[in-house]
């Protein structure tokens, strides 16, 4: 399969918005089946030569205003019944309080869906269960920009979809060159949606009028915006690409824990010896559980760089440790025991109990380390990067989407016993990857693990012919 589209779609403007230009796939219209889309690359490639770009509106209010805030049973149960009325997709997003809580648990869900308007529903005063919406929505298709990031806390509050468009993911199979939920709606509909808060603490209360403007502003183009990714989608061939990513976003079990999430800290690099690094774990795993006791973003009761710090300095004593940078804030004072127990604990332990330098490997070394350990795998790698590469390049989706680099790390490292393309296919398959990915990428692969490393040239001739011998 290689669809027919280049890298991007074709930029437009979706009618009902009052902006000129021609519709989302005006500019394809001619385009013959299996010939190439021009590749998005800047804000005109969809402009007649000699015509100015068509002005981008801003976007400041609801079309509809902002509705009342959902946050009793009595109108979440009004609010379910009007979704239900609706028709069409329904668009869907959370707020949540990234960098303020610990827990990742929805602070606002946003809904949008024709003849029901918008609605905004405060889950914490609701007790956290909004399964009344979704079980209004039952079979609808729900457009949600980056699904993965917003299905836990959703799942969590009883919302599940039944199908799925995820117009970020979208984007990236067709190829835009920005794929922000802003650049987007930008790009294809020529409207310039309000920024700002984004990162904010949803968790506040009550929530301030202007970030219920940015949070109803979130849903209120998501549906039109689906159907112009959807047209391209379409227009090159990758559809059914689309539905079995949807579907595996959708069906996707949360990721296992980490085995050692410690190693995240930032600045960790800068630890060498087993026994600093002991002092950092210990001192992460004090934050964490405190953390979440608290309810709280790790970081903000103290912060990576200072765990690093205190693992660096090896303070001796107590006093020397709240003498520190960040360590002598009066927050910290309070916490002084806290930390200053993590430290003794670590120090406590013996030489076998102390981490590694380098955490355990779950498959493949570092690819950089290839050459030395295994170089006919790497020689499969690079060939394999490179057939990758070109594939992208003729689609116009990023390597990444097209089969993940994890995956093909492993194929490589440890291929099947018969590197035919019907059994790369099967490998691929059974390590995860979509059957669209399989498909599209397993002759390619099947020919890049035959790939040898080329031939180490004979030192002497080299020396001879570089002092111009023969």
């Amino acid at each position: 399969m290689d669809p027919a589209g280049g890298a991007g779609g074709v930029r437009g403007r979706r009618p009902g918005l009052d902006t000129p230009g021609p519709s989302c796939g005006s500019a394809a219209d001619s385009v013959d089946e299996g010939q190439t889309v021009p590749s998005v690359t800047t804000e005109t490639d969809a402009v007649p030569s000699g015509e100015a770009d068509p002005p981008v509106v801003d976007l400041l209010e609801p079309a509809d205003g902002v509705p009342p805030l959902v946050e009793d049973a009595g109108a979440l149960a009004d609010a379910a019944a009007a979704l239900a009325s609706g028709t069409g997709p329904v668009a869907v997003d959370a707020e949540r309080a990234s960098g303020y809580r610990y827990s990742a648990r929805a602070y606002l869900v946003q809904l949008r869906r024709e003849g029901a308007g918008t609605v905004l529903v405060d889950p914490i005063a609701c007790g956290g269960d909004l399964s009344t919406l979704g079980d209004a929505l039952r079979g609808v298709e729900w457009v949600l920009h980056a699904a993965s990031q917003d299905l836990p806390c959703l799942a969590e509050v009883g919302m599940r979809p039944d199908r799925l468009f995820d117009t970020e993911l979208a984007g990236r199979l067709v190829g835009y060159p920005r794929v922000g939920l802003g650049p987007l709606t930008e790009h294809l509909l020529g409207v310039r949606l309000q920024k700002g808060h984004g990162a904010a603490d949803w968790s506040r209360r009550p929530l301030p009028a202007d970030w219920l403007v940015y949070a109803a502003l979130d849903v209120e183009l998501l549906v039109d915006l689906r159907d112009a990714v959807a047209a391209d989608l379409e227009r090159q061939g990758k559809t059914a690409w689309a539905e079995q990513e949807f579907e595996a976003v959708r069906l996707a079990a949360p990721p296992p824990p980490r085995a050692e999430p410690w190693r995240r800290t930032s600045g960790l690099h800068k630890v060498r010896r087993p026994a600093q690094l002991a002092v950092v774990r210990e001192l992460y795993r004090s934050r964490d559980e405190l953390a979440e006791a608290r309810d709280l973003a790790p970081g903000r009761l103290l912060p990576d760089g200072a765990i690093v710090d205190a693992a660096l300095r090896e303070p001796a004593r107590r006093d020397d440790l709240v003498a520190m940078p960040v360590f002598r804030g009066r927050a910290q004072r309070r916490l002084a025991d806290r930390w200053w127990s993590a430290i003794q604990r670590a120090r406590g332990l013996s030489r076998e109990d102390q981490p590694t330098s380098a955490a355990a490997q779950d498959g493949p070394p570092p690819a950089h380390r290839w050459g030395d350990k295994d170089p006919v795998a790497a020689a499969r790698l690079a060939a394999a990067r490179a057939a990758l590469a070109g594939l992208s390049e003729r689609t116009g989706t990023p390597v990444e989407n097209l089969v993940t680099p994890d995956l093909v790390r492993r194929l490589c490292w440890a291929p099947p016993a018969d590197p035919g393309p019907e059994a790369v296919g099967q490998a691929l398959r059974a390590m995860g990857a979509r059957p669209w990915q399989a498909e599209l990428t397993a002759e390619l692969l099947a020919e890049a693990l035959t790939a040898q490393p080329a031939p180490a040239q004979d030192t002497a001739q080299d020396a001879a012919q570089d002092s111009g011998g023969a």
